[in-house]
């Protein structure tokens, strides 16, 4: 196993595989699974579905990062599920690491639109090594997301690259994929939250309010 594999297999600061509640987590997950692609497969439906996806969370908090935060909060972000999923896998002895991209939702909500645009930066999926080739997933949108949106739920098996569709249900153009970012060892947090403050002002903004309003609260 080369060095950099082994990277891929060990806790970090935000791929915390060493929690032990991610740990029971991914055990509970693999139920009966068997092999690599069994256990890829397990994982993958349990953190699609287990854990909501939410956007509408503080970007500039640490936590929202962190696979361990988004386990116990119970729902996410798509950089914080793909963390997730990618310590999970790492529990179960697959190799792990979260990719990125730049993607333009062309269905996104209003909400998020006044916020950010419909270009939303280092949108994150895992890898996960199954049988010796790296295969991209995205546990992002849940079941119950997926329903309410009119989109089909992001199936994986293993072996082929599951990523956003480009079009929903009805034919209305959805996900687009503008710029891959590469992946990483652990979430390049830093840079992630510089370039957010750079393209998404409005964020900064919202960020700032929230603290103010914290701080007035607890003094």
């Amino acid at each position: 196993m080369s060095t950099q594999e082994r990277d891929y297999l060990s806790a970090t600061p935000f791929i915390d595989s060493d929690n032990p509640a991610i740990v029971a987590f991914a055990h509970d997950a693999l139920g009966h699974a068997a092999t690599i692609k069994e256990k890829a497969l397990a994982l993958y439906g349990a953190v699609r579905d287990q854990i909501q996806y939410d956007p509408y969370i503080d970007f500039f908090d640490p936590a929202e990062f962190r696979a361990s935060e988004v386990l116990r909060a119970g729902k996410g972000f798509c950089v914080g599920k793909s963390a997730l999923l990618a310590a999970a896998a790492r529990v179960a002895g697959i190799p792990a690491r979260p990719g990125y991209a730049d993607v333009r939702n062309h269905l996104t909500s209003k909400r998020l639109k006044e916020q950010v645009g419909d270009i939303f930066i280092w949108h994150s999926y895992a890898e996960l090594k199954i049988d010796g080739q790296w295969v991209k997933c995205t546990p992002a949108f849940d079941k119950i997301l997926c329903e309410r949106a009119r989109i089909a739920p992001l199936d994986f098996d293993g072996v082929n690259d599951s990523l956003f569709h480009p079009f929903d249900q009805v034919g209305r153009r959805h996900m687009e994929y503008l710029k891959d970012r590469g992946a990483f060892a652990d979430v390049p947090f830093a840079t992630i939250v510089a370039d957010f403050k750079t393209f998404y002002p409005k964020l900064v903004a919202a960020s700032a309010s929230a603290a103010s309003f914290r701080d007035e609260v607890t003094t």
